[in-house]
């Protein structure tokens, strides 16, 4: 999977469109090896990205959860030390 796809679902504030927006448009990247698309292509590459991001947005407001929200800073943070363990 795509390393810049970061997960969307139950958090604190819950995802923004700019953030349902960038995760799409990171996978249809992936999915069509197009960093940007060429003019012939920009159409489907466009209407790619507007139904991952449909998709994305019906599944964040459907799925359900009995943990709590996590919060984002907290997240970021655990991430950081990830990364500093990883790469020093």
């Amino acid at each position: 999977m795509c390393r810049n796809i970061k997960t969307l679902f139950n958090f604190e504030p819950p995802a923004t469109e700019d953030e349902i927006h960038a995760s799409a448009l990171q996978f249809v990247r992936k999915l069509s090896g197009f960093n940007k698309p060429s003019q012939a292509n920009e159409d489907a590459f466009n209407r790619a990205v507007a139904e991952v991001s449909d998709a994305a947005r019906r599944l964040l407001t459907s799925l359900q959860t009995a943990a709590p929200a996590r919060d984002r800073e907290i997240e970021a943070e655990k991430a950081r030390e990830r990364s500093r363990l990883r790469f020093g």
